[in-house]
């Protein structure tokens, strides 16, 4: 007997379409599940660059509105892969034509529109509409082993947390001005960018929310080169050059609603740091300590066992009985950025199929973004704590 199948629709086709297009076409290739995707269309508002990302990547239709890809009787789930001033409009029109939902991160660029997304997906909920907020660091196997550990009691009560997400993408102010650099497209700079999944992997690893913060944020190249294909329209400084409006770096301490502080760093400034993602917790009982760049290892320190020494003992995170790792290689053999992503999509089919709430829910993202949005009233005030 033929599995169900279930036509995605995913507006958008850039680096975020291109990795989400690859997760799509694997899963059902990895993991054994009870119903199927088909990759039906894909949208954007260039007709030429669209038609070649479907083309590539392997979409049946291509589409330049996404109302059409939203009214399609072949979708029936809609992924957003947008920058965040649109989301909110695609996810309610999406939620409110019985479809499915899964967002980019953040959920939007304000709290407003992230409550309007959250209300509208409970609202759905009810009637067997899911959603889901897209942060695929949870989904990586070392961090959900982690979260494990942490559930089992083996660090102990929580005392400390340290996050940090460095890039330096943005270092040579000759980079050219693009949407990640303006307030009304991306809401907010490396808060919204990367901040963002330090927040929820902290949360999600912890099992607990931040309940406030105090925090900083600079922007230290103010304006930017405009490039031929931007779309951008020069600020008044000069022709050719347009300001940024977002942060470039942000730093914040935050207090978790049970116990434990934390640090955060996010910044697109670290020269030298390509994609470096780190999380480290330490409690009364153990530490655990992760590394993106190392993304198939876990540091954990066990302060009950009189073998431990004093010292870390790596855990290479590639056995079967680790999160997500029975349907792939043998041990040793690690995986890499783009399974995370077929991991958050498995783990959606899954909740899809058996008509539960996936994980993390919009009301999740809608969490995120009020301390996101925290961090930004204690930064633009100099006010310093600010509760979630």
């Amino acid at each position: 007997m033929s599995k169900a199948e279930l036509g995605v629709g995913m507006v958008g086709y850039a680096f975020m379409g291109a990795v989400h297009s690859q997760a799509w076409r694997t899963v059902n290739h990895v993991f054994d599940l009870p119903v199927g995707v088909r990759l039906a269309a894909i949208g954007g508002r260039d007709p030429v660059a669209v038609k070649a990302a479907a083309d590539r990547h392997g979409w049946a239709a291509a589409e330049t509105d996404w109302r059409a890809l939203i009214e399609r009787d072949d979708v029936a789930i809609v992924d957003i892969c947008t920058p965040g001033d649109t989301h909110a409009e695609i996810a309610v029109a999406a939620l409110a034509a019985g479809k499915h939902v899964i967002c980019e991160k953040p959920l939007a660029n304000t709290v407003e529109e992230a409550v309007s997304m959250a209300s509208a997906a409970a609202d759905d909920a009810a009637r067997g509409v899911r959603s889901m907020v897209a942060f695929n660091y949870r989904r990586v196997p070392a961090l959900a082993y982690a979260r494990a550990l942490v559930a089992d009691g083996r660090i102990g009560t929580l005392h400390h947390v340290r996050a940090a997400y460095q890039q330096d993408w943005l270092v040579d102010p000759s980079a050219p001005l693009t949407w990640r650099m303006q307030k009304e497209r991306a809401g907010s700079g490396a808060l919204g960018d990367i901040a963002a999944h330090i927040v929820d992997a902290a949360q999600f690893v912890v099992g607990d929310v931040l309940s406030g913060v105090s925090g900083m944020t600079e922007t230290f190249v103010k304006s930017r080169p405009l490039s031929g294909g931007s779309g951008l329209s020069a600020a008044a400084g000069g022709a050719g050059v347009g300001d940024v409006t977002v942060d470039d770096a942000a730093v914040f301490f935050g207090r978790f609603a049970q116990g434990g502080i934390a640090t955060f760093e996010a910044t697109r400034f670290a020269t030298g740091r390509k994609n470096a993602m780190q999380l480290e917790l330490y409690g009364s009982g153990g530490g655990i300590r992760f590394d993106f760049e190392r993304m198939n290892e876990l540091q954990f320190f066990n302060g009950s066992d009189p073998d431990e020494e004093g010292g870390f003992r790596r855990v290479l995170v590639t056995e079967a009985s680790h999160p997500y790792l029975e349907a792939w290689w043998p041990p040793g053999h690690p995986l890499g950025y783009e399974h995370t992503f077929t991991h958050e999509f498995r783990d959606f089919l899954v909740a899809l199929d058996e008509g539960t709430d996936p994980s993390p829910s919009f009301a999740d993202g809608l969490q995120v973004q009020r301390v996101l949005a925290a961090v930004s009233s204690s930064a633009e005030s100099n006010s310093g704590w600010v509760e979630v």
